[in-house]
């Protein structure tokens, strides 16, 4: 489920073809019960009804889902200022730890802005591994000065590193959060019930009549998926902040 939900477009197809089936599903339907004419203000009662529950979660979904957008790109602005402040904080150690330290820094700042480019899983693999090498690396550098040097003054480039640290933590479990395959699921069989109803309540069926409903969640459901797919939609968080700050750190030096 959740990798057809990486994917807009099959999300886009699948649901308006889903769903224009389901239209002339309720027409077959139609001709085989032959529901009585003095029943018709009652369905269109019970379609109307069940429309603007599809329309609310719809509207709460994409609310759910702009939400969690947000918090990757507060994530992202996160940790360039963490990598940021940790590259300045880095003056305070002797030159020699300095040094290493800030070398670290710049191969991570490059692999974190890396993470926020990729679509490939393979090479995400990989680069989890390195990331997790790397912090390694930068962890063992610090307490390594910090025990050479076991000041208030070298506390805080501590602080800082264990905040860059973390921030990548945060990073992850915000783009491992996306909208729960209930509420995906929930949202279909809704869609699936109303396009039934209406093909099921049509006096006469007109194909491109049943294609507009379909058409218009289909334009829904590809928006939702877009902006809740961290890697497969084209709405992507751009590490814009850690481009920036990758350029200014030449002046930093």
């Amino acid at each position: 489920m959740r990798t057809i939900l990486n994917a807009p477009i099959a999300v886009f197809f699948g649901v308006l073809i889903g769903l224009w089936a389901s239209s002339w599903l309720g027409v077959f339907l139609r001709g085989k019960l032959h529901p009585v004419k003095e029943n018709q203000h009652d369905s269109d009662l019970v379609t109307g009804a069940i429309l603007t529950l599809l329309g609310l979660l719809i509207g709460f979904s994409f609310s759910m889902a702009i939400s969690r957008y947000d918090q990757r790109k507060n994530c992202e602005e996160e940790e360039a200022n963490a990598i940021g402040t940790e590259y300045v904080r880095a003056d305070l150690l002797p030159q020699t730890e300095a040094a290493k330290i800030r070398g670290l820094l710049v191969k991570y700042l490059e692999q974190r802005i890396e993470y926020y480019q990729l679509r490939d899983p393979h090479r995400l693999s990989e680069l989890a591994s390195q990331t997790t090498q790397l912090q390694n690396e930068m962890w063992v550098q610090t307490k390594a000065a910090a025990a050479a040097n076991p000041t208030p003054v070298v506390a805080t480039v501590v602080t800082g590193m264990n905040d860059v640290l973390n921030r990548q933590g945060y990073t992850q479990a915000a783009w491992w959060n996306r909208l729960p395959v209930a509420v995906w699921l929930l949202m279909g069989a809704i869609s699936l019930v109303c396009s039934a109803l209406i093909g099921y309540t049509a006096e006469r069926p007109k194909g491109m009549l049943f294609l507009m409903i379909p058409l218009a969640v289909s334009i829904s459901f590809l928006l939702i998926a877009d902006i809740d797919s961290p890697r497969g939609g084209s709405i992507r968080v751009t590490p814009r902040n850690l481009i920036s700050l990758q350029q200014s750190i030449p002046a930093l030096e």
